[in-house]
This record gives C-alpha cells, structure tokens and sequence, in this order.
C-alpha cells in the first residue's frame, strides 16, 4: 500500500505492497520463515531469486545481475553498444530490425521480436491490451496501421494476440510483454488480469507520468483515487505513481508473486502538445527507484523523444552529457545494490508515518530500507523497524545507546533508537537509502 497522489501524510504500514506468502516453485519462503518472529516473514523476489536459470541462453541468474534495459534501441556498431554499456545499460528489450547482436560487449544482452540465437529472450508484443482488446476472438495477424486486427470487426482479440505470438517462440526461451492503459486504467481487473497472466514469462506496463499529456484524466490516472477525478499536476507528475503502476501490474498476477515485473521509466518526450518538458535526472531517478521499492524486478528505460527540445530515436546518445551522465550515475547505483534487490523482503517488519514508500531487504545478514517520498510535499518521515541491532543495552535488555544507519549515497548517517529513525523527505524527488549493520532477528 502507498500514500495516494494527495500530498497527505498517511500512516503506512510497508511492505503490504509484498505477497504474503510464495507459492509452491516460485521461490517458497518457508524455512526461511522458521528464523524470524511471530508477523514477520522472508519473501523472495517475484518469480523467485533463481528465476533466470529455467531459461536456456538466458539472462545472467547470479544476484549480481539486475535487468536494465533499452527499450527498442538501435544498435550497428561495436561504438554504440559501448557507448549505452558505458551508462550501465546491460539489457536491449528490443532493437529496430537494422540491428546486429553481434555488435554487443560483455555483460550486454538482448531479448528480440523476431527469432535470434544470440538473444535472450523473445518479445511477444507492445500495448495488445490497447490495440486488440481484451477477448479470444481470431486475430488478423495484422499490427497497429496495417489493417484490421480482429478477424471479425468490432470484437476483441487480444488474448488470441498473445497466445499466437507465443506460440512461435520455442521453449525454454524467456518470454516478455510490455502492456499499456487498458491494464492499468480501462479494464476490470478480470480483462487487464487475462493480459498481465498470458503466455509471457515477465510483464510490464508503461505509463509516462511525467510526459503523457491524457494521463492525469479522471479516466486515466485519478482512476487510481478511491473517487476518481482529474489530478492536478503536482498529483499527477509525481515518480511515487510510477510505484503505484508496478503495484497495479503485480496485483494482478495470479499466483502472486509468481511472474517477474519490470517497470517503464522515460527518459525522453513520447509525446508532446508543446507544454510538457522530458523529465529531469532527479525526477527519473526517483521514478526509477519507486519503482524498485514497489517491487520491480528490472527497469525498461524509453529513450525516443518525438517532440520536445531533443527530438531523437536515441536520447541517451544526442541530448547532450548531464542526461547521460545523470543515467550512467542511476544505474550504477542501482547495480551496486543488486545483491539487496535481489534478496528477500522483510515483511510486517517496517511502520512508515508520513508520506513516504519503503520496503525492507535482508542480505548477507544486513538490514536494507529503501525509502522514496510518496508527496511533493517536503515532510519529515518516522520509522521503526523491527530486528535492528541496537549498538548498546542497559538493564533488562533494554536498547540504551542509538545506533546509527548509513544513509547510501549521502556521506551521513541517522541515529537509530529501539528501531526508530526520522528523516526529511524534501520534495516528490527524495530518495533515501538506509543501511544497518546485522540484526536481531538471525537473519
């Protein structure tokens, strides 16, 4: 659960947003269980931390490796693969048909539309929810402009979409389907659960809060609201709603917490009406690890601007260093913690008041807090974690001496105290990393 686009301060309490329990084969948390206190469990990672090894020619399965991918990028030279490598891009979701794998470096990987040995995985397709609507009626074969997509016209197709396209990808390859609006906003959630649940093995779904024009309409996002209604513009372009979007995908699956899913950040303008600016470094970073608090495994960055100050098929190369250079920093600190978002989350252990997200990671023994703002708000945010390590103990064990948190990244740390801290959240862009050395949960 997090705070809705309201810039009210709420009480949360986290990690809600995490199954409560793991399904036979998909990563069971049970013995874990037997090492923590009565309300608190280990949850693995959506799909399981060994997820990628079922896949022949898959994606790297160690818990070094976290997904951050290109969408439909271009890549025909050596220089260019080296250039996104450079940015901490290791995944090309996608490539446009000029594109040659062979141009890719170590530690670069690619899943493709159309059948490749050197690629690993498949992509099933782009938004069928929107374009094929949700029902088993007979598909066209056709794509978005190339005609009629459902044999009988006026009926939907989308289901059949994803099963046909399936079914031309070879077993054991990884499969993955990016879905749009018709999940996250128009369709009951039977309809948007049949597109989220198909024959895909990770799933996603792009919302662009920060450049989307339609998106803050009552239909679109203030659907989100308890009493949906138009969002103003600091509801709206707010990074926690990217969170809410991967919320959104992952109440869906069904087993819960069965199927991997990744999130959608822009880096670009997908579209333009002359009024809205492509997102700033601070706002796509705190997009981006919204999204990672909220439980995706692996960020899908689109990098195409077809308006704006920066019109380019390729963002990350042609608008210029402080972009670059602002993604290159993100994702080098998101693959520094890829062990930690890789590991199990702790939950019933956090209480969040004030308006903030945040879940907590167990990993070699360490306790990890990762926290965004939920507000554009400036706010000061209280929490108590359970199974901190206090630093000193008096008389009857009681917790007599603060122990300290790092803060990653910031160079500072905040004073902990029975497994409560405060700190400032500064604006909707606020990030905050926290790190407290062993527990007392034996963990």
């Amino acid at each position: 659960m997090r705070a809705t686009a309201t810039a009210t301060a709420l009480i949360i309490v986290v990690s809600a947003c995490l199954p409560a329990t793991s399904e036979p084969g998909t990563g069971s948390s049970t013995a874990r269980r037997l090492h923590v206190p009565e309300g608190i469990a280990l949850v693995e990672p959506d799909g399981g931390t060994e997820f990628f090894t079922r896949f022949e020619n898959g994606l790297p399965s160690g818990p070094e490796y976290f997904p951050l991918g290109l969408w439909l990028g271009s890549v025909t030279s050596s220089e260019e693969a080296l250039q996104e490598r450079q940015l901490g891009l290791n995944l090309y979701v996608d490539l446009s048909v000029d594109s040659r794998l062979g141009f890719l470096g170590d530690g670069q990987y690619a899943l493709t539309s159309w059948p490749d040995s050197a690629a690993q995985g498949a992509v099933l397709g782009d938004e069928v929810d929107m374009w094929a609507g949700p029902g088993h009626g007979a598909w066209t074969g056709n794509f978005p402009g190339q005609g009629e997509i459902c044999a009988v016209p006026g009926t939907a197709c989308g289901y059949s979409v994803q099963d046909d396209l399936a079914a031309n990808v070879a077993s054991p390859t990884m499969t993955y389907s990016n879905l749009g609006k018709g999940v996250t906003f128009w369709q009951t959630d039977a309809e948007a659960a049949g597109f989220v649940n198909g024959a895909h093995d990770v799933v996603s779904a792009d919302n662009y809060w920060f450049t989307d024009p339609n998106i803050c309409g009552a239909q679109e996002g203030g659907a989100m609201l308890a009493e949906p209604r138009v969002l103003d513009d600091e509801e709206c372009r707010l990074p926690a709603n990217y969170g809410w979007t991967v919320d959104r995908v992952r109440s869906l699956v069904d087993p819960r917490g069965s199927k991997p899913v990744w999130a959608f950040v822009e880096v670009g303008q997908p579209s333009d009406l002359g009024t809205l600016r492509p997102p700033e470094v601070p706002q796509i970073r705190a997009a981006v690890w919204s999204s990672l608090v909220h439980g995706a495994r692996g960020i899908v960055y689109f990098g195409h601007s077809f308006g704006g100050p920066c019109p380019s098929f390729h963002v990350l190369r042609d608008c210029g260093d402080d972009l670059a250079d602002g993604i290159a920093e993100i994702n080098s600190g998101v693959a520094d913690l890829a062990p930690v978002l890789n590991a199990p989350s702790l939950q019933g252990a956090l209480t969040v008041e004030g308006a903030a997200d945040a879940v907590v990671k167990a990993h070699d023994g360490d306790l990890y807090v990762l926290a965004t703002a939920a507000s554009p708000a400036p706010g000061e945010v209280s929490f108590h974690l359970d199974c901190v390590r206090p630093r000193g103990r008096g008389e009857n064990g009681a917790d007599t001496v603060p122990g300290d948190a790092t803060v990653l990244g910031e160079g500072r740390t905040v004073s902990v105290r029975s497994g409560r801290f405060t700190d400032t959240f500064a604006d909707g862009n606020a990030v905050h990393l926290y790190r407290f050395i062993g527990n007392d949960c034996g963990l």
